[in-house]
């Protein structure tokens, strides 16, 4: 069991960060999530997310830029430990305002970083991403592999946040383990991603929209997955930084996960073509050696299993 117990979680109202805040309080922790709940996608889902726990958590509406608001919850709050998962999300959408991507990831990061300093915080679990491998054409992707082809603001921003968790690590002692999430997929899903689309659409016998001729590959992992790594990865311990894949260990063509898709919900999609997008990647392949010898991390959730999970969730009443 983890020795940190006060526990702030950024963006802790969102897909990933509900989930790790469930099982938080599954380990008894003293849970903090700040959220600015904003409009990327509707803000109810986001509520509805904390509906079951807001009287066993302590919520905080704010952005995780305001430094009046982050000295406050951090003089308040006397955490042990920061879970970092907010951040402006998506490779497309940084192209339309990547201002704002860097503002939100890298200051915003910055901001709790010195918060974390100041106030004598020694752990931060921060959220990186896949993307920061870019079009890398070594597979599968390895921490050690050279990171200089990110083609997005949000890759970017996010290379940036592991390189402020370094500098903290290492001059102001501040632990930080850098987690490189692979397309993250489950119950809670955000709306705009693409299993998420594809099954609401199926379900409705919408068409869908097939960007690229169907070829490009995805490691996707499994919601359950990517807990289970990040309750370890805040156990660990050992070393001052460190930067993990979590990924499935496995790739998905996009045509193979619009036939489990089918499979699971029972129709066959009609697709309307769309070109490739920018900023989009060809492929990605998470090598989780490192995982599995820091943490023990095993990836269990196949994506047929995985898709089966979702697709029943959403039968069951998920938000819309």
């Amino acid at each position: 069991m983890s020795t940190f117990q006060r526990i702030l979680v950024t963006g802790g109202a969102g897909f990933i960060g509900s989930h790790v805040m469930d099982a938080l309080r599954g380990r008894n922790a003293q849970v903090t999530v700040l959220d600015d709940l904003n409009d990327y996608y509707s803000p109810a889902i986001k509520r509805a997310n904390l509906a079951a726990c807001l009287g066993a958590i302590t919520l905080i509406e704010g952005d995780i830029r305001d430094a009046d608001l982050i000295e406050k919850t951090f003089a308040e709050g006397r955490f042990d430990a920061v879970i970092h998962l907010a951040a402006r999300a998506g490779v497309r959408p940084s192209w339309a305002d990547p201002e704002l991507y860097y503002s939100t990831n890298v200051l915003g990061t910055l901001r709790l970083l010195e918060a974390c300093r100041r106030h004598g915080v020694k752990k931060m679990v921060f959220a990186s991403s896949s993307s920061v491998y870019g079009i890398n054409k070594k597979v599968p992707f390895a921490e050690t592999d050279l990171i200089d082809r990110t083609i997005s603001p949000y890759a970017a921003s996010k290379l940036s946040g592991e390189q402020l968790c370094a500098n903290y690590a290492y001059v102001h002692d501040i632990q930080c383990v850098c987690l490189r999430f692979f397309t993250v997929y489950g119950p809670r899903q955000r709306p705009d991603l693409a299993i998420s689309k594809f099954v609401r659409h199926l379900l409705n016998d919408q068409p869908i929209e097939r960007y690229g001729n169907g070829l490009t590959q995805r490691d996707y992992t499994y919601i359950e997955d990517i807990v289970s790594g990040v309750l370890s990865a805040l156990d660990y311990t050992q070393t001052p930084f460190e930067i993990v894949n979590l990924g499935g260990s496995d790739t998905t063509t996009l045509n193979d996960l619009i036939s489990a898709i089918e499979l699971s919900v029972g129709r066959t999609a009609r697709i309307i073509e769309q070109p490739d997008q920018p900023g989009d990647v060809p492929l990605t392949y998470a090598d989780v050696t490192k995982a599995r010898t820091l943490f023990g991390y095993t990836p269990k959730t196949s994506i047929r299993e995985g898709i089966k999970k979702y697709v029943t969730w959403v039968k069951t009443g998920a938000p819309a």
